[in-house]
């Protein structure tokens, strides 16, 4: 994001028209005894959320969001594709396999190729969704044939080799030093054979310097050779590359129009259809704009092409849909952080020529998921902030939500047994129990809400993304970080009627050191270093922290019956630690410095201490808690009446399997190559 996208500090550690299964608890299941987890296989939790008082919305306000649900849903099919060229090939192998013979196979192979599956599904497609790192089946070659022959199936020896060769497109995005982030990352936004210097100056001979308002160039599209060895771009539209599935998206969202709150939510809604149409970038512009202003109503939505963490040099966007109900209560309680976005940013400690004169346009709201698709699902983020374009950021300002019903689901989940391993003192202990949660809610707010509409580049600069390449996004969320971890502390905070005690931000402090040196090493297998943006950007803050407070021993590393804990020691010391990588940080981007960049990430947000790993895994594996966790999506399932639909219910399903199963039959839009 810029686009925002933030995981829990903890655990970072839908919907069919027909009836579900008898085993399938309705909306009048949600009481305290709900089932919050539903399952565990490899290194995942599967987890559950509820939608609270979605009875209370309107008949119409149901069924916006039923619509908004069916269009995210109806481009699940595209976040396949894009993750890598042969997953919708073998996705439908796989359901074809697990459909017909589950339950029937004995061989003790089939559990390994069972949780192989599972783990395809949970990451949409063949590599791992946060390391990148591609699965390694638990099977043998000749027991898939076996499988493959009972199910009347064949695979190319090119597809079945990328399943069984540990050595060919073994890492979805690839940035190491020196490597060639293109050429070597198996994401599918290029064409096999394209070279990172051939798709960057590719998108530089579009650029205008002087366009004080560029498009984002390439968000929506792959790039391919064509026969004279030139590049071109296969656009996402309809009639275009995917359009098949953008069809159905299209289809739900011109009957999200007949039914939006309010004209300026269809407006953004019909602009939203016209880029679909046509997949002009200067029309997705517009949507954007117009989708910022439209803040009146109860439900919001995500939908298209908007991250771009899987590009490894950050043009391409991921498909993601996330529909939203307004908690209202919730949102008024943190209404003030929007309406105090000023103070924060005249309070900054950044250099004054980057700080905003006016931070406008700021909308913050705390929201029930009420369904999730693409690459949002199952694994979802617990903030977001977009749109992502800096100008229209300047210009028109931002919105940012908080998950609230996710958070919820993570926290009555429970981690209390990783904290009370990790915590050094009793007090710490303590605070982390009774703090925790609400640090963790406060930071993602001042994360999404005033971090990533702070600041402003340098005059001239209208291209940092591109300036800075593959560390843009690593860069942004630290920066984003660290503007909440600074004012996390601020008493103005106390003043603000934010927080009631300063234990909150001291639990922030000790829960972002504990969990960026150390906790979030659980989720890598030995001998791998850091790949994804934010595990880089928590890394890179709680190093960079520990390193630069040495003198001072501000942090210290306490080693106690052969394990390693990391204490803060002074907090105040430590804050004034954040502002000042917070000033260079912004600097960087401001100025689009990639020399700069490029050092702090690599010295500070690569490289993990292999000793110290070894040590985490072995505590945490003790406990039995996996590192990663995602969500079944409840189901809206229609009441008709007559032909008619008259009211949407909802239901909550408790299998993960029959869940993935269910949307590869009715949301299959796309043909197996793209």
């Amino acid at each position: 994001m810029v686009a925002k996208k933030i995981t829990s500090a903890f655990v970072s550690t839908a919907i069919a028209l027909q009836s579900c299964n008898t085993n399938t608890p309705t909306q009048n299941s949600m009481t305290d005894d709900f089932q919050w987890e539903a399952e565990r296989f490899a290194d995942i939790r599967i987890l559950r959320y509820q939608i609270p008082e979605f009875d209370s919305l309107s008949v119409n306000q149901k069924l916006l969001v039923y619509y908004l649900v069916q269009a995210g849903l109806s481009g699940r099919d595209i976040i396949y594709d894009q993750n890598h060229r042969y997953n919708l090939t073998l996705r439908h192998c796989f359901d074809k396999i697990i459909s017909e013979l589950d339950n029937t196979e004995t061989d003790p192979q089939w559990s390994a190729f069972e949780e192989y599956v599972k783990r395809f599904w949970f990451s949409n497609g063949a590599h791992h969704h946060y390391s990148h790192q591609k699965f390694q089946p638990g099977f043998s070659r000749d027991y898939f044939l076996t499988l493959l022959k009972k199910t009347h199936q064949s695979l190319p020896e090119d597809v079945l080799e990328f399943i069984f060769n540990p050595n060919i497109e073994a890492r979805k995005v690839v940035r190491d030093e020196g490597s060639d982030p293109v050429l070597e990352s198996a994401v599918n936004f290029y064409e096999p054979g394209i070279t990172t210097a051939e798709a960057e100056n590719f998108y530089k001979a579009m650029m205008k310097p002087d366009d004080p308002t560029p498009p984002s160039y390439g968000l929506n599209s792959k790039l391919v050779r064509l026969p004279d060895g030139s590049l071109a771009e296969k656009i996402w539209k309809v009639g275009g590359m995917y359009g098949a599935a953008i069809e159905k998206i299209v289809y739900w969202l011109e009957k999200a129009t007949e039914v939006a709150e309010n004209e300026k939510q269809k407006k953004a809604l019909q602009l939203l259809i016209e880029y679909y149409k046509t997949g002009d970038l200067r029309i997705w512009d517009q949507y954007n704009i117009a989708w910022v202003q439209a803040t009146d109503g109860a439900i919001d939505y995500i939908n298209s092409f908007i991250e771009v963490y899987n590009d490894p040099i950050g043009y391409k966007a991921n498909y993601e849909s996330i529909v939203q109900i307004e908690d209202f209560q919730a949102t008024k309680r943190m209404r003030v952080l929007s309406e105090n976005a000023n103070w924060f940013e005249k309070n900054s400690p950044i250099d004054p020529i980057f700080k905003k004169e006016r931070v406008v346009g700021i909308s913050y709201r705390v929201v029930h998921v009420a369904g999730e698709a693409g690459d949002a699902s199952p694994a979802t983020p617990i903030g977001v902030n977009l749109p992502n374009a800096d100008w229209i950021r300047v210009q028109y300002g931002s919105k940012s939500v908080s998950l609230g019903n996710i958070e919820d689901a993570y926290e009555k989940a429970g981690l209390k047994p990783i904290l009370e391993e990790f915590c050094f003192t009793t007090a710490e202990l303590e605070r982390a129990l009774k703090y925790g949660g609400q640090a963790s809610k406060l930071h993602t707010a001042l994360h999404e809400v005033i971090g990533h509409a702070s600041g402003q580049p340098k005059p001239g600069i209208n291209d940092a993304r591109e300036r800075l390449s593959l560390y843009y996004s690593t860069i942004e969320e630290a920066r984003a970080d660290l503007v909440a971890l600074y004012f996390i502390t601020d008493p103005y905070l106390l003043q603000l009627g934010l927080i009631d005690s300063p234990e909150i931000g001291k639990a922030e402090y000790d829960s972002y050191i504990r969990n960026g040196l150390m906790l979030q090493l659980r989720r890598l297998k030995p001998g791998e270093q850091l790949e994804e943006d934010h595990m880089r950007n928590r890394q890179l803050i709680a190093k960079w922290l520990y390193e630069h407070g040495k003198p001072n021993n501000i942090i210290e590393k306490k080693s106690l019956n052969g394990k390693t804990y990391f204490i803060v020691n002074d907090y105040n010391e430590m804050r004034n630690l954040i502002g000042q990588l917070l000033r260079e940080i912004q600097r960087i981007k401001s100025e689009g410095d990639f020399a700069a960049a490029k050092r702090l990430v690599e010295l500070y947000g690569v490289k993990v201490d292999q000793e110290l790993h070894a040590e985490v895994l072995r505590r945490t594996e003790a406990l039995n808690i996996p590192p990663y966790a995602g969500f079944i999506n409840p189901k809206l399932v229609p009441v008709e009446l007559n032909g008619k639909i008259v009211d949407i219910k909802v239901e909550y399903p408790t299998s993960f399997k029959e869940q993935m199963l269910e949307y590869g039959r009715q949301y299959s839009f796309l043909p197996l190559t793209n």
